[in-house]
């Protein structure tokens, strides 16, 4: 049985092992490795998490029995509008039903902390991320593209993808 909860900073080690179990197979071939080791330690350092959920992003972890799986990260950029920033789910666990399960999580709590006010949710995608399909499955739609400088030469090329809720 999945459940799903919200994350605590004593979650952040769990977070991490997912994250690498699921980064580096995610971004093979997108990307060089000298990026994805940068990105990476960018976002998913002790110090990054930490920041990220003492700073707005919340955090939900999705398990299998004591297994945690995969979680997806939503922040409010402002009144109606929310910020979808991580989804990844182990690739042992693909299959199962789980990123669907925790990005229908992501949308109920952008309705929720929206007070049932129309809102949307926005994710950015690389350009050359096969995800992109899952998400147009989940009902978003490619709303526009940008190309991100993210350090050390290295740039971010996604698509922003949307849904109104």
């Amino acid at each position: 049985m999945i459940t799903i909860r919200k994350a605590e900073l004593s979650d952040i080690p769990f977070i991490r092992k997912v994250a690498g179990e699921t980064w580096y197979v995610t971004y093979a071939g997108i990307m060089s490795q000298e990026q994805s080791d940068y990105m990476f330690e960018m976002m998913y350092s002790a110090d990054s998490l930490t920041q990220q959920i003492s700073g707005g992003h919340t955090f939900f972890l999705a398990f299998e029995d004591e297994n945690m799986l995969g979680y997806v990260s939503v922040e409010r950029e402002s009144e109606n509008l929310f910020h979808l920033h991580k989804i990844y789910v182990n690739p042992s666990a693909h299959g199962k039903g789980i990123g669907r399960l925790l990005i229908e999580k992501a949308f109920e709590f952008a309705k929720t902390e929206a007070s049932g006010n129309p809102c949307s949710i926005e994710l950015n995608v690389n350009r050359d991320n096969k995800a992109r399909y899952f998400y147009e499955k989940m009902g978003m739609a490619i709303d526009r593209q940008r190309d991100f400088p993210i350090g050390n030469g290295f740039f971010m090329y996604d698509y922003i993808m949307k849904k109104e809720l």
